[in-house]
Parts: structure tokens; C-alpha cells; sequence
């Protein structure tokens, strides 16, 4: 946000894509995919990362370890139980950080005390404090959530929230685990615990809204209203069942009604759609066109009446200017005469950065590929390229070399695929119902997965004949799920390196989340 103003009326921003943001089945990311995401946040100057769950698995540690070695400016986040073995693995995982955090929870309505803890309320309380208090071994920065706050009773929140306070728990974040309460009733709850609780100065009063009833933005906006000074969400919405408030909506939002509410945040908003555009590809959750703030029609007008007011002003029918959330007014169309600067030079200007000369020489060779195929390469087109280079950054065990499909009309579609798997070139021919089918069903044959596709899905990246297409597949064996994508101008050659993703994911060793996934 521009300007100076009393930091008592910041808006502080917790992004939770890396950790509930991942519970959305399919959405599991790598270690570096969550490096490159929590870069793009930095970048985005959010405020607090919750990296992930660092009990939950080795994979969670090692990649909440990660992110808190290269973040620099963010404070980074990592959630626990209200047990002393996730807090100190939430201690060690953080320790290289800057700035560290600890989240810790443990659920307070009369239902999640009865039938999952079997607790008694003053159990709870022991619980809590007894969290918060060895939390503050590793770190002054403490959180403390009561789970399912949204059906918890008023008075007993009041209770605990007190004695954690006192055990030294710094930020308060009540949140609204399963999407239940409406904007009102949930803005009155925190007007009602910040007036009641004789400390609740000494806190800053937080709110985790899911969007079970699609009230996730609404609520975290009326508890805005009500005092509380962050709000938790995650870049698209995303997260478990129907998601998380989504963090462009919340701060454009805020940034927008600079008449109703009384703070700001210090986010550079022109990140959002880099963000937005980098969780989409690496999580294969699509963004709908016309998604609030990040759809592809969040800023366009076909109405005549539409288009002609805006013509003679913008703020006719546009209370946003698209430039201020990423979406660019001049973009540099690369072509195939277009140089290494050039297109080093955009993707950087894009948010991303290249770790090494080999990674800028393949994703310029690519960018050069493509650029024979069609015309004009796009922003998005670079994305894709940026993409796929981080895809390949992973150990690939399979990886495709080429890629015969023969189709017409009345004879059975087949395909012949020659893949390298461990180093060795091994081919595969199937028939199919179609192309793509006969394609995939061709790499089944060597990689022998035996794994479900539980999702095929196919967007757009840019318009035209000639544009190319992202493909997103989702594999299930055994109750765990993958997620794979691949871009290309050609939709077939697209869909078999998204599942040579998903193979490639299945491939590395399942290390299995904690039963509790920590639903806060």
C-alpha cells in the first residue's frame, strides 16, 4: 500500500497456501515447488508464511526447513498440536529462520472436546498453556488457535484465550474451522472476546476463515471491522473442501474501501497475479474466469453499454485498476526474433529469477521452440516455460523422448511412446477412445502404475488457434493422490507430460501426513 499510516492500524497478512492451502486433495507440492512459492510471497511482501506442518511428515519438515533458510523478510510459520513433540518439531524446523513463528492449536468446541479429544474443558486449558509456554523456548513469536472456534462457547473461549495470553502467546486466531458462521454473528464473537478478555491488549487478534458457505472473505472482513488485525488466507482461496478466504479478495478489498475500514496493508498488490498464476500451475487447480480480482474476465467488459462507459472512464464500471493487481496494461509480446536479455529481462520483470546458467539456457531454448510454433509468446506463455523448468528441477524417474499418434476418422486411435525410465529407453504402444486416451493408456504400459485418474482437465493459456494448453491430471493409488501438469501447443504431447508429472510424484516415497492435518 502507498503512504504512511500508524502501524496500530496495519492489517497484518498470514498466508497459509503452503500448509491448508495443501490439504486440497491433489494439491501435495514438493519441497521446491513450496521454496518457489514462498519466494513469490516474499516477493508479494506478505507478512507471516506458515511454511507447514512440520510434524505431519519428513517431507513437511524438510520443506518448512527450506523456506525458513531462504526467506528473509517474511516472518515464517510453522503449525503444531498442542503437543510437545510437534512444538519442538516446529522449533527445529524454523531454526535457521530470520524471523520464526510457532502456531499452535488445539480444538475448543464442545464436539471436538468430547469426540475427538475426550477431554474435559480445564484439560484443554492445561493443554494450551502448557503449548504456548514451551512454544516460548524457541521463539517470542507465538500463536495460538482454538480450533473450531466458530462453535465453541463464547465464555469458555474467553477463558482460554486469557490463560494463553498470560503463558505468553502473542497473536490470538480464532478461527472458523468449519466454514459455519455468518459475517455478523462472527464480527460480533470478536468485538465481544476482545472487550471481554481482561488482556486482550497484549494480543494481536487474528481470524482463519474456510469458505464452506462461501462467507471466508465476508467473515474475515467483518471481524476486520470488529478489531482484528490479521487475517490468515491463502493466494486463489485455495485449501481443504471449499477453501480458505482468499488473500486478493481480502486486500484488494481493504485497499479499495480505504472509507470504510480503518487499516492497510503493506502488500505491492501488482505480485498478486504472479502469485496467482504460479500456485495455479504447480497445484493443477485452475483459476475460473471470472474468480474475483484473478480471473481471466475480472477485468474485461462485453456488455456495448459496459464498454462504452468505460471508454470514456474507466471508473464507470471498473472500482480497480488492473496494472495495481499485476495484470499488465503494456505487455511486451517475445517473438522468435527476440533476444536472451529480452527474455531474461521479462521473466524477471514476471517475479521469477533463474538459479543457475544451465536453468536460463533451457528455458530459453524452450522459449526459442515454442516461438517457431507460434507467433507471439505471452506472459503466460513464459509462465508455463518457467513452470515446467521447476517441474524438471525434481527427480525425474520417467521422462518422456517421443511421441507417435495415429487417428482418423472411422479406424481406432493408437499411440507408440518412448520413454526413459531409469535411464533406460523403453517403448510402449496402445489403441485408445481417442488420442489422449491411447497416449496415456501407451505410458501406462511401461510405467505400470496401476494408479486411478481421478481428474483429466485442459485450459487454455492464452487465445488462439495456435495457443498452447495446460493440462492438469490427478492420480490416486492406494489413498494418495497426485497431481501432475504439462503445457504444449499440442494438447496430446500437453497431457502425456502431465502425466509423466503425476508418475514422477508417485515415484517419491509416500511420507504419509499425521491423522490430524491440523484443520484450523
Amino acid at each position: 500500500m502507498d503512504g504512511d499510516f500508524d502501524m496500530n492500524d496495519k492489517l497484518i497478512i498470514f498466508d497459509t497456501t503452503l500448509r491448508d492451502g495443501e490439504q486440497s486433495p491433489g494439491a501435495s507440492m514438493t519441497r521446491d515447488e513450496k521454496v518457489r512459492i514462498a519466494k513469490a510471497l516474499e516477493r508479494l511482501k506478505v507478512d507471516v508464511i506458515e511454511a507447514g506442518f512440520p510434524a505431519a511428515s519428513v517431507g513437511d519438515f524438510e520443506a518448512v526447513g527450506a523456506v525458513a533458510k531462504i526467506i528473509k523478510d517474511s516472518i515464517v510459520c510453522g503449525l503444531a498440536r498442542a503437543l510437545d513433540k510437534d512444538i519442538d518439531k516446529a522449533g527445529e524446523a524454523l531454526k535457521f529462520a530470520q524471523r520464526s513463528r510457532i502456531h499452535t492449536f488445539i480444538a475448543t468446541s464442545p464436539i471436538h472436546m468430547q469426540m475427538k479429544l475426550q477431554m474435559q474443558p480445564d484439560e484443554v486449558i492445561e493443554h494450551a498453556v502448557r503449548a504456548v509456554k514451551r512454544a516460548r523456548q524457541f521463539t517470542d513469536d507465538v500463536e495460538f488457535s482454538p480450533e473450531d472456534a466458530g462453535r465453541s462457547e463464547e465464555d469458555f473461549l474467553c477463558r482460554i484465550l486469557e490463560a494463553v495470553i498470560k503463558a505468553g502467546a502473542t497473536t490470538l486466531n480464532i478461527p472458523d474451522t468449519v466454514g459455519y458462521s455468518l459475517p455478523q454473528q462472527f464480527g460480533a464473537t470478536i468485538a465481544n472476546l476482545m472487550q471481554r478478555i481482561p488482556n486482550a491488549d497484549k494480543a494481536i487478534f487474528s481470524v482463519h476463515c474456510h469458505n464452506d458457505l462461501g462467507l471466508a472473505v465476508a467473515n474475515s472482513l467483518a471481524a476486520v471491522m470488529n478489531g482484528a488485525r490479521q487475517v490468515e488466507c491463502t493466494i486463489n482461496g485455495l485449501g481443504e473442501r471449499a477453501g480458505n478466504a482468499s488473500l486478493e479478495e481480502v486486500v484488494m478489498a481493504i485497499r479499495t474501501r480505504k472509507d470504510v475500514f480503518q487499516c492497510q496493508t503493506t502488500l505491492d498488490t501488482r505480485e498478486i497475479m504472479t502469485c496467482s498464476r504460479l500456485v495455479s500451475s504447480i497445484t493443477g487447480f485452475p483459476v475460473q474466469p471470472n474468480k474475483a480480482i484473478v480471473g481471466a474476465n475480472a477485468f474485461a467488459h462485453e456488455a456495448g453499454i459496459h464498454q462504452d462507459g468505460v471508454l470514456k472512464n474507466r471508473e464507470t464500471y471498473e472500482i480497480m485498476r488492473a496494472e495495481d493487481v499485476g495484470w499488465a496494461a503494456n505487455r511486451m509480446v517475445l517473438g522468435k526474433h527476440s533476444g536472451r536479455n529480452a527474455f531474461k529481462s521479462r521473466v524477471a520483470e514476471l517475479g521469477s529469477e533463474f538459479v543457475s546458467e544451465e536453468e536460463l539456457n533451457d528455458a530459453f531454448f524452450r522459449f526459442k521452440q515454442l516461438a517457431d510454433k507460434k507467433h507471439e509468446i505471452f506472459d503466460e506463455d513464459l509462465q508455463a516455460i518457467i513452470s515446467e523448468i521447476g517441474i524438471e528441477l525434481e527427480e525425474e524417474h520417467t521422462k518422456l523422448i517421443a511421441l507417435k499418434v495415429c487417428s482418423e476418422t472411422g479406424e481406432v486411435p493408437y499411440a507408440t511412446v518412448t520413454l526413459r525410465l531409469d535411464g533406460k529407453e523403453v517403448t510402449g504402444r496402445a489403441s485408445g477412445s481417442g488420442a489422449v486416451d491411447a497416449s496415456l493408456k501407451a505410458i501406462e504400459s511401461v510405467v505400470k502404475t496401476n494408479a486411478t485418474l481421478e481428474l483429466y482437465s485442459v485450459n487454455n493459456i492464452t487465445n488462439g488457434t495456435d495457443a498452447q494448453g495446460e493440462v492438469t491430471v490427478r492420480l490416486e493409488k492406494a489413498g494418495r493422490i497426485v497431481n501432475g501438469s504439462g503445457a504444449d501447443t499440442d494438447i496430446v504431447i500437453a497431457s502425456a507430460k502431465a502425466y509423466i508429472h503425476a508418475v514422477n510424484k508417485l515415484q517419491i516415497p509416500n511420507q504419509r501426513r499425521h491423522p490430524q492435518k491440523g484443520d484450523v
